[in-house]
């Protein structure tokens, strides 16, 4: 059904979230990764890992067993509950038109089209596809223009009979009729797209989307017709297996594999069906990766101990200690070191027993296209003052952040500087500078201007509102009063007591909904709906795929609990929970010499403490390390955290979507047309006539009527360096705004079977189902000459 923004506290199924936790990955540097010892500056874009081979190197026949996550709950793409599974799955089974190559930039499909390009923009944008005479649905009909006009009706959003979640785009679209021919489908749009390209893909043939009943509820468990090199054969909820084939009707380079069993796996199980060899490819997490790598590094044979896994972390020292115990004269204490030394060995000999199972298997990896960022809640208290956001993010170290992450699995440490692209991606620009690197003293002045002061903490209230209510300027923009705060810092501090009794209101660019803005579409493009279900199976499952991750001492609270660190509690950029082995002397007490950066802040008695929300799962203390960094930091200057420990699948629905937080950590993907799927997430909130605000996917709820501007005119840009530019100057002001702040492009790590081809870590493009499979054997050759 159609709705026009998500009131606050709604979870809309709109543009995907990725979770933050599978992104902070801490373990030993992984051998062989290459990583470099200078410290990285700049993002840097890493190709592809997927081992390329041509098609003449790939055996025919075979089976491969790819884990997913669960069983999808649709094959229909354009559904609220479609996730990451079903893009997966409809990649192999229906078209898509303008693919992402391996830089994320979509290209025309040539096995679907001839040409497809803009042919008139006076007086109206018109797109003429030509279809490729070969392409053919897998009951024989032609693909033709009825099949693009069908879907478009579907997906328009005049028709609320039809359960879209989406229909940005399409909702442009005046007509579209037949060209000179069957093989011509010429699309009209009332308003220009520039995004044009991301429209009809997937492309459903008409029996799905022509009638609400097939579209809503026939193609949510089957799709009897396709027209991708595979063809769906069969879906057994009980195995959670979903079997495809070859499509005898494909009429371009035949698929290489007989079939592809996509295999329900949950994450935490993904070790073990390696092992079993129940997968051939799986995405693993950083302690699996780490173990598939020692595997290829050891080789095995020759009876030779491990040099790690149970046992070996005790060292030598440890190891003779133990033997002398359990050979000793006190009964009990020998007879508990043998039970000790028995179970540690068989625990080894099951680990050696795995290592071998993990030998058959490559580690490939890249960097999703995804980024982690910090978000801050601009809707009230003291991070609804435009300087206190931006006081908190220059006072993060964001290389040092992913370095944390990205360093010890040899990938490219760089923080992010772009909202609306990664690395590598055409149009990346990094627009950081508009917020400014991390600067302590900018950091004070910033806080300064905002009436927090070291001296507010004591201050009794005289009347005048503390926090965001109390700090508003008349004039002048937040963004404004910022720059010039940071750039005069002293005046800053001389006029801080005039200051602290002036009254202040921001400027309406700021206010959420002092205007009707522009019209809201239902949801974003295909690109960026591969997630959306996933919300909370993400949330629910997020903590397993990280178990034995265990970089962190302690364990977090139980399910359902709320638990709460203070910055106090953790001691000046320390851990919760932090403690010295037995007989290690105190340390001295620091020099109580005054520090001007360090101490609590505050205003009219009330100190500045932030709010900072984190899963509790078993699997979440990476997350939980990135969080404890971020304190730490903002520590530094005098803003306190309260870290506050929820069960994981309250996490997002309860806290992130409904605002209950000052602080969060979670991820967006990235996408090939940022003006159409990026907007609903910086869109400027408006008031809802219950006055709750309709924030569209903005959970930071901060926003300008500037962003909505230059995202409006970009999506109905059709010269792409326009709109390329425009997109560039909506960064600069979202990092102004400060609402979110991108951390780091999240790692990917996939395992493969070595023998596989094609496959492993995509990046930012997407797989060639067509071109995956077994590489034929080498043949023997001379032999190689040899040095005397």
């Amino acid at each position: 059904m159609s709705h026009v923004g998500v009131p606050r506290g709604t979870v809309r199924k709109r543009r995907p979230l990725a979770l933050l936790v599978a992104g902070v990955l801490t373990i030993p540097a992984l051998a062989g990764c290459g990583s470099s010892d200078e410290d990285a500056t700049a993002a840097v874009a890493v190709p592809q890992d997927v081992a390329p081979a041509g098609r003449g190197q790939v055996a025919e026949g075979g089976t491969v067993n790819w884990a997913i996550d669960a069983m999808p709950a649709t094959f229909n793409a354009f559904q609220a509950d479609a996730d990451a599974t079903t893009t997966r799955i409809t990649g192999a089974l229906l078209p898509t038109l303008f693919p992402l190559d391996a830089k994320g930039t979509p290209r025309m499909n040539t096995d679907y089209l001839k040409s497809a390009k803009v042919v008139e923009r006076e007086p109206k944008q018109v797109v003429l596809y030509r279809l490729n005479q070969q392409a053919v649905w897998s009951d024989g009909r032609d693909i033709e223009p009825s099949d693009f006009v069908a879907q478009w009706r579907a997906l328009s959003g005049k028709d609320s009979a039809f359960w879209t979640a989406r229909n940005a785009g399409y909702e442009r679209i005046e007509r579209i009729e037949r060209g000179a021919n069957d093989l011509e489908v010429r699309v009209t749009f009332a308003k220009p797209y520039g995004d044009w390209r991301s429209l009809f893909s997937p492309l459903y043939p008409k029996e799905v989307t022509s009638s609400p009943d097939a579209f809503n509820d026939g193609a949510r468990t089957t799709l009897k017709a396709t027209a991708g090199p595979f063809q769906l054969r069969s879906v057994d909820q009980g195995k959670g297996t979903i079997t495809l084939v070859r499509n005898p009707r494909w009429w371009s380079g035949q698929a290489k594999l007989d079939s592809i069993v996509f295999r329900a796996v949950k994450p935490k199980d993904r070790t073990a069906a390696l092992v079993e060899g129940k997968v051939d490819v799986a995405d693993v997490d950083a302690a699996a990766a780490h173990r598939i790598v020692a595997a290829g590094r050891d080789k095995g044979g020759n009876g030779q101990p491990l040099t790690h896994g149970p046992g070996w972390e005790a060292g030598p020292a440890a190891a003779m200690r133990s033997w002398a115990v359990a050979h000793g004269s006190d009964e009990n204490a020998a007879a508990a070191a043998r039970a000790a030394r028995e179970k540690t060995r068989a625990a080894a000999e099951v680990y050696a027993a795995e290592q071998d199972g993990l030998r058959a298997y490559v580690l490939r990896k890249s960097l999703e296209p995804a980024y982690t960022q910090l978000a801050m809640n601009g809707e009230s208290g003291p991070l609804a003052d435009n300087r206190v956001r931006r006081a908190v993010a220059r006072a993060l170290n964001r290389q040092e952040i992913a370095d944390a992450v990205l360093s010890p699995l040899g990938l490219p440490a760089a923080p992010l500087g772009s909202h609306l692209a990664v690395a590598g991606q055409r149009g990346y620009h990094d627009s950081s500078g508009a917020l400014g690197d991390q600067d302590t003293k900018a950091v004070q002045a910033l806080l300064a201007d905002a009436g927090w002061t070291r001296d507010g903490a004591a201050k009794k209230p005289d009347g005048s509102k503390a926090g965001s209510e109390g700090e508003k300027t008349k004039g002048k923009t937040a963004e404004e009063k910022a720059d010039k705060a940071a750039k005069d810092e002293k005046a800053a501090k001389d006029e801080k007591t005039a200051k602290d009794e002036k009254t202040a209101k921001t400027g309406s660019d700021n206010k959420p909904g002092d205007d009707e803005g522009f019209g809201r579409v239902l949801a974003p493009a295909p690109a960026a709906a591969v997630q959306s279900a996933a919300l909370l199976r993400q949330a629910g499952t997020f903590s397993d795929a990280y178990a034995d991750a265990r970089t962190v001492a302690g364990t977090g609270p139980a399910e359902g609990t709320r638990e709460k660190v203070t910055a106090e509690e953790r001691g000046p950029g320390g851990v919760a929970g932090a403690y010295a082995p037995a007989g290690t002397a105190a340390p001295a007490a620091p020099a109580k010499a005054a520090d001007p950066v360090r101490g609590p802040l505050g205003k009219d008695g009330k100190s500045l403490t932030l709010r900072f929300v984190l899963p509790s799962g078993s699997g979440s203390e990476s997350l939980r390390t990135v969080g404890d960094k971020i304190s730490a930091m903002l520590d530094a200057v005098g803003i306190r955290t309260e870290i506050i420990k929820v069960s994981d699948a309250s996490y997002f629905k309860d806290h992130v979507a409904s605002g209950d937080y000052d602080l969060a950590l979670y991820s967006w993907p990235a996408t090939a047309y940022p003006a159409t799927d990026d907007r609903p997430i910086f869109a400027k909130p408006v008031p809802a006539t219950d006055g709750s605000l309709l924030v569209e996917q903005n959970y930071t709820r901060v926003g300008t009527d500037h962003i909505d501007q230059l995202f409006d005119q970009a999506v109905s840009e059709l010269d792409e360096g326009v709109a390329q530019d425009l997109m560039k100057q909506a960064d600069a002001r979202i990092w102004a705004a400060a609402g979110s702040i991108p951390l780091y492009q999240r790692p990917q790590l996939v395992a493969t079977d070595k023998k596989l081809a094609n496959v492993g870590a995509f990046g930012l493009g997407v797989p060639h189902y067509q071109d995956i499979g077994f590489k034929k054997p080498q043949a023997a050759g001379p032999p190689a000459n040899r040095k005397k």
